[in-house]
């Protein structure tokens, strides 16, 4: 997309109300323009193939034809960038989605307004979007490691090293996905995630990845002892940190601040864990707008800790890698489908100098 061009975007949604109120919204920007609207996926579906637009807003529950079933359509027919306007979450939306918002369920219509400028934002950013990367992980199966050392039979939940944290927002279900799918067995490391994205989608995307990947994938509740083999995802609208409780690293769940701009917030991730585990903390910055996980990047950094960063090359939008990479916080930048053999390799060093270590004494 030129820079003089406007966005060209399609609004779907059930509510007539809902439809004004949102492309009211996005025509208060100058740089969109509503080409169409629609009221339910049989229409939507026929408007997106002749109007082609940069991005579709969807609401999920719609008469007829839902917004699961166009998600789907579409994405196999003609991928276009979808961002999910609705106060229905389901994991079936959380991989072909490019990005969420929630519209409030209490008074819907009422308070529609309450995510302008979270719209406009979201909107403004698929300028620096690369469709052709989306519809290569729509397309593509990911690619699997072809060996993965799990734990030694017999080690300890305490016997581990390595814990890694990966940060991500646009495009990051996807991305998510690719990451853990190309593993057959799961590293001997926890792994904690913080995806932006809001109440009530990410508990349906936490058990779609547990469903197709080889880890124990569940929504943080607070409370738990990260594990190797366990992924802890952090709920929707909310902040996911680690503390130290009763001589033991436990997972909290912090609500978010008023202030904050990206929930749940790598940065806070990041920052807490690289206080609890150090040099043992293995950062992965993913795709997405904006500049989460820059701070908490450099927190892992001066912790001894180290971090990835998924290259320009295939990340959907490179701001979230592309900041951290400025700041002189990453230490490795690969492609997505080198980032699981990146992570394994910083494993399986952690897991040979620990075993040296045990072997001198």
């Amino acid at each position: 997309m030129r820079a003089a061009e406007r966005i060209r975007v399609l609004v779907i949604d059930d509510s007539a109300f809902s439809r004004r109120t949102i492309t009211r919204m996005l025509e208060s920007s100058p740089l969109v323009e509503v080409v169409g609207v629609a009221r339910e996926g049989g229409e939507a579906l026929h408007k997106a193939f002749a109007l082609a637009p940069d991005l579709i807003t969807l609401d999920l529950e719609m008469p007829g034809m839902d917004g699961f079933t166009f998600l789907r359509l579409l994405m196999a027919k003609a991928p276009i960038p979808v961002m999910v306007i609705s106060s229905r979450s389901g994991e079936r939306a959380t991989f072909q989605a490019l990005d969420f918002i929630a519209k409030p369920s209490v008074r819907a219509n009422l308070e529609l307004n309450e995510i302008e400028a979270e719209l406009i934002r979201k909107v403004h950013a698929i300028r620096d979007l690369r469709m052709d990367r989306v519809k290569a992980r729509i397309t593509t199966a990911p690619p699997r490691l072809d060996e993965v050392s799990g734990p030694e039979p017999g080690q300890t939940d305490e016997a581990f090293r390595t814990v890694v944290a990966v940060g991500s927002s646009t495009g990051g279900p996807a991305a998510i996905t690719q990451v853990l799918a190309a593993f057959s067995e799961p590293p001997s490391a926890p792994i904690l995630i913080a995806q932006h994205m809001p109440a009530g989608f990410t508990r349906g995307f936490a058990e779609r990845l547990d469903q197709l990947t080889v880890f124990d994938v569940r929504e943080a509740r607070g409370g738990e002892v990260p594990i190797p083999g366990t992924v802890l995802l952090a709920p929707g609208g909310q902040n996911l940190e680690v503390e130290s409780k009763a001589g033991e690293v436990r997972t909290c769940i912090v609500a978010h601040d008023a202030s904050e701009k990206y929930v749940p917030s790598v940065d806070r991730l990041f920052e807490t864990a690289s206080e609890q585990y150090g040099s043992k903390l293995l950062g992965v910055v993913l795709t997405g707008m904006g500049d989460d996980g820059r701070c908490g990047a450099l927190a892992i950094q001066r912790a001894g800790g180290r971090v990835i960063a998924e290259s320009e090359e295939t990340a959907v939008i490179f701001g979230m890698p592309a900041q951290a990479i400025r700041a002189g916080a990453v230490d490795q930048v690969v492609p997505l489908h080198a980032v699981p053999a990146a992570i394994q390799s910083v494993v399986a060093s952690d897991e040979s100098k620990q075993a040296s270590g045990r072997g001198s004494r």
